[in-house]
């Protein structure tokens, strides 16, 4: 059950606290890269200020809410580097409940960077490449199963990227991924620059 703030007081309020000023829920994920200052400089540092203000239980009650809170939830997560959050990210990335969140999940995971963000990944891409009628995050996630494999090795996305495999069958029956280009580099480069710019925000935490 997703949960509604304009019937829940207590959601609203925490909407307004760290969702919606200056519209941040907009700003998170590849528009921030196109920030210049002084917004940039005024933006990352709300963005640190409220990660580490923010608590477990807030965060949880975000988590429950539609795709703004949720995404807005989830990169305060990964500023903050609360891993503890990380199966509770994979379940949501799994389920696909609401749209406009999956690259936020998959910057967290992927900024974690572990054999578990590996694998939360993974089992995201087992389920939804067999869905080719489905426009969700493929691409995003194959960027940030890529970029864990650039930093643990191990090639956990070769399986799928092998020739007649998952990913390939995925572009050539999905109907809007037509054009002949294999997405992954573009996502992998997005997923390093979003990953860049957590750790230019959690260093300072």
């Amino acid at each position: 059950m997703i949960r509604d703030p304009r019937d829940d007081a207590e959601l609203l309020a925490l909407v307004r606290r760290y969702v919606t000023p200056g519209r941040r829920y907009l700003k998170l994920g590849g528009p921030l890269l196109d920030m210049q200052s002084p917004e940039y400089d005024r933006f990352v540092r709300d963005l640190r200020e409220d990660a580490g203000l923010i608590t477990a239980d807030e965060i949880a009650m975000l988590l429950e809410g539609s795709w703004r809170e949720r995404r807005t939830a989830t990169w305060l997560v990964v500023v903050s580097r609360r891993t503890e959050f990380r199966e509770r990210l994979g379940e949501l990335l799994l389920a696909s409940e609401v749209c406009c969140v999956g690259l936020a999940y998959s910057v967290a995971l992927a900024s974690f960077g572990t054999a578990r963000d590996a694998d939360l990944l993974a089992a995201y891409l087992d389920r939804y490449l067999r869905r080719p009628d489905l426009a969700y995050d493929q691409t995003v996630v194959m960027g940030a199963l890529q970029f864990i494999d650039l930093n643990l090795g191990g090639g956990r996305a070769d399986r799928f990227r092998e020739p007649g495999g998952l990913w390939q069958q995925w572009l050539q029956d999905a109907p809007h991924m037509q054009d002949d280009s294999d997405p992954a580099p573009s996502c992998l480069s997005l997923i390093r620059r979003l990953c860049a710019f957590v750790d230019e925000c959690a260093e300072a935490l």
